[in-house]
């Protein structure tokens, strides 16, 4: 989870995605996987860069546990390319110290990445789970809960 000094959250619109059911957009905030050996910090950086091209942050907690999501019964086997039933996580709380014009979603880590977001924008930390996926809501509701708090000390923000 990406916040800037207003306290609003970084999402991106999936590139090509829709809800299952409900045809809205998917919105999102990064997330990728943890390379063999890899610590989970560095994989947040490595990702959050390789996603959106945000390189200029402060990491200021990760969550206390890892969060589970498991995929709704018509997407086992075609999301995630098929070979998971949903994936175990690790979140991550940054702060953004750079300039919006870091943010590439269309060629993020200079071009040296495929794209995976068409838009993104800020948002308020209450108006994150009703953007997301529903089988990924109980998920983006306990990063919320956990991290909310630490929000709005570092930045006064509500």
């Amino acid at each position: 989870m990406v916040f800037n000094s207003a306290g609003r959250v970084w999402v991106g619109k999936r590139l090509g995605g829709s809800g299952a059911s409900s045809g809205r957009p998917v919105w999102q905030m990064p997330q990728g996987g943890i390379d063999p050996g890899e610590d989970p910090e560095a994989a947040a950086r490595r990702e959050l860069f390789e996603e959106t091209g945000i390189c200029s942050i402060t990491i200021r907690a990760q969550a206390r546990d890892w969060l589970k999501y498991d995929l709704p019964g018509p997407l086992l086997g075609t999301a995630l390319k098929g070979r998971y039933r949903g994936q175990t996580q690790k979140w991550f709380l940054a702060s953004f110290d750079g300039e919006d014009a870091e943010i590439d979603v269309n060629r993020p880590g200079g071009g040296q990445h495929k794209a995976e977001f068409s838009a993104w924008k800020w948002v308020g930390l209450n108006e994150l789970p009703g953007l997301v996926i529903p089988f990924k809501r109980a998920v983006y509701e306990a990063v919320v809960k956990e991290f909310s708090p630490l929000i709005e000390a570092a930045t006064g923000s509500r």
